[in-house]
């Protein structure tokens, strides 16, 4: 009997050897956002692009494993958010990390629900769509990229120096419900800028559209998002202030804590390409406009930071 049991854990232990072998050749599966561009881009007919593609394959080469990307699309409802999807793709093992994560204390928190509804994916079924996955505990990874927020200038304003979000004192102002900018600018020096903001329905109004036309003179949003559009549309009216709300987060790599080792590596591989300018040299042919990560690598309490401003 002592001899069977011996036996059986010997086999055991080479079983889940052999199974840690095959995950550690076998694909790297990442998950990206198939329509936030310039990070990453799937759409019919047009080969995959974008920051995070191009940075996803480094990772995979040095890593020596081939590259597969499992894209998802995010729409959030009540019962969603971008935390609980990430968290729902990983834990049902769609992927092992998600990648373009922003990287806030918030984000990275025990969920406070078991389970989470999967994001729409490719390649899901009508249960897929269904059923619910039970969750992990996120682990992130060192932040690659920064992402801040921006004033971006009408063609009335254009060339108004903009050095704080004082400066935008006297413009029209324009910005979406419930987004970060409008927490910014409408708690500004206890409401000073109020009277001259318009607010926008998000995914209803064309807030670029709008300011494109001269409608209003200014509005604050996610520097991508306005290299996504300066890519989308060349000959803009629309111009860079060049002002960065001091503000903002790192976004990296998420995966589970359950799986330590595949950080670390992921870690050790981000800083080599950085080291060797690699990433910076993504951001540019994304048309991305790349900035190094920033201390802290994860931010602390965004709307705190932001009233006591």
């Amino acid at each position: 009997m002592k001899g069977r049991t011996v036996a059986w854990s010997l086999a055991a232990l080479l079983s889940t050897m052999a199974s840690v072998a095959v995950a550690a050749d076998g694909p790297l599966r990442i998950c990206l956002d198939e329509d936030r561009p310039p990070l990453s881009m799937h759409h019919r007919g047009q080969p995959d692009a974008g920051f995070d593609v191009l940075l996803a394959q480094a990772i995979a080469e040095r890593l020596g494993r081939p590259l597969a990307i499992q894209w998802f699309e995010s729409k959030l409802d009540e019962d969603s958010s971008p935390q609980l999807e990430a968290n729902a793709l990983l834990s049902d093992g769609r992927c092992s990390l998600v990648g373009g994560y922003a990287l806030t204390q918030d984000s990275l928190v025990v969920p406070g629900m078991k389970t989470a509804r999967l994001p729409d994916f490719a390649g899901a079924t009508r249960d897929d769509r269904r059923r619910r996955v039970a969750l992990g505990v996120l682990a992130p990874s060192q932040p690659y990229v920064y992402s801040p927020m921006t004033v971006v200038l009408g063609p009335k304003a254009s060339g108004r120096k903009i050095g704080d979000i004082g400066d935008l004192a006297g413009l029209r102002l324009v910005i979406e419900s419930g987004s970060l900018g409008d927490a910014i600018l409408m708690t500004f020096d206890k409401g000073r800028l109020i009277d001259n903001i318009t607010h926008l329905v998000p995914g209803r109004d064309d807030l670029l559209g709008t300011l494109q036309r001269g409608d209003y003179d200014a509005t604050l949003i996610d520097l991508g998002r306005f290299d996504a559009h300066r890519a989308a549309h060349p000959d803009t009216a629309l111009s860079a202030s060049g002002y960065y709300y001091p503000i903002g987060a790192n976004r990296g790599y998420v995966g589970l804590g359950s799986d330590p080792a595949l950080i670390e590596a992921v870690n050790k591989a981000l800083s080599a390409l950085a080291a060797d300018g690699k990433i910076a040299e993504f951001g540019k042919q994304a048309g991305l406009t790349y900035l190094p990560p920033r201390e802290p690598a994860i931010l602390g309490d965004v709307w705190t930071k932001i009233i006591q401003r």
